[in-house]
């Protein structure tokens, strides 16, 4: 369990967002000072090739509540926020886009009504996602209908990744043994007390959306295996209906041999072979993402390395990327300088 130091902390996992940086910090930091806490934020760039992790480092210069953890290398958008969670050192935690569609100035209200209602998480809702585009919408719909049903219903259908959590729920999640959590599930199933506050959802403030079709699907794909067996019952279900329709044919074939009737053709074997192959298929592609968590579970990786964290001495064991912290501007004392300090002393 981490000692809280701060009130407060704002974990944001950004990929590719300099053009954003600057409004999110403009209109981030009014709203955390105005709040009379002691507070941080922690900024965790998800192994950016553009110049995010420079401007956050030259913007720390004159906001020292701003932390920056810079991971090796891309891991995605969930393991990012899974590494600011661990990282994070306040009371009450809030995980929050800079792409500013979810708006930072409803972050006082959530902290207010977790205090006065005495709730461990309280989600933003967003009552308003006419700036989504159709498709957005209606895949997002399609997505938390099914995970409510293969899930539970306590799944909201518009609450996201923009939440306040207590320190008590994120010691749980940070004590969780998943490699690929999906938070926006994880954290409604655990049953802690909680409250909604509503929003309107704006546009993107620049840049493109880092959650394109390709990444929803994975999103799906974790949400249903992470959280389900729902997709191996159904395997075995297509797997039952497929040997029942065998036998059917079977009979029938054995009932045309018997009366003579049979003649040679390629049409329905051709059509058989391709629907029960394509059936299996199905099926062994189900169990394969199950079998492949189990062998990223058992290999045990990390599921990420920090390059380096901002609120960290460079003189600590932490695994630092001196080139990256270099080509970012920030100074990184030499090893040998460091032994030859201790060697000293």
């Amino acid at each position: 369990m981490l000692a809280s130091l701060v009130a407060l902390s704002v974990v944001t996992p950004m990929f590719n967002e300099r053009e954003a940086v600057d409004h999110f910090v403009a209109r981030l930091r009014p709203v955390l000072d105005g709040l009379g806490v002691t507070y941080e934020v922690v900024a965790v760039d998800d192994g950016s090739s553009d110049a995010t992790v420079s401007r956050l480092l030259q913007l720390r210069a004159d906001w020292p509540q701003l932390r920056v953890v810079a991971l090796r290398r891309n891991v995605g958008h969930q393991t990012a926020l899974r590494a600011g969670l661990r990282a994070a050192r306040g009371e009450h935690i809030v995980s929050i886009d800079a792409d500013l569609q979810d708006p930072p100035e409803v972050i006082g209200e959530m902290l207010a009504k977790a205090q006065t209602e005495k709730v461990d998480v309280v989600y933003g809702v967003r009552s308003d996602r006419s700036t989504d585009t159709v498709f957005k919408r209606r895949t997002a719909g399609v997505y938390y209908w099914m995970m409510r049903r293969l899930v539970g219903q306590w799944v909201s259908d518009q609450a996201g990744d923009f939440r306040l959590m207590s320190r008590a729920v994120v010691d749980v999640l940070n004590d969780l043994p998943e490699p690929r959590p999906v938070y926006r599930l994880v954290v409604p199933s655990l049953g802690f007390s909680s409250a909604e506050v509503g929003y309107v959802r704006e546009d993107r403030v620049a840049g493109k959306t880092k959650y394109p079709l390709s990444r929803m699907i994975r999103l799906t794909v974790d949400s249903v295996t992470g959280f389900s067996a729902a997709p191996l019952k159904i395997a075995t279900g297509v797997g039952l209906l497929s040997f029942a329709l065998c036998l059917v044919l079977i009979v029938t074939a054995l009932v045309a041999w018997g009366v003579g009737t049979t003649v040679p053709g390629w049409t329905s074997l051709y059509i058989a072979v391709l629907l029960l192959g394509g059936i299996q298929l199905i099926c062994v592609g189900m169990l394969g993402e199950y079998i492949g968590r189990i062998y990223a579970a058992i290999q045990g990786r990390p599921a990420y390395l920090v390059s380096f964290d901002t609120s960290q001495p460079l003189d600590t064991a932490q695994p630092f990327d001196t080139a990256h912290q270099e080509s970012a501007g920030f100074t990184v004392a030499d090893p040998a300088d460091q032994r030859e300090r201790e060697t000293i002393s």
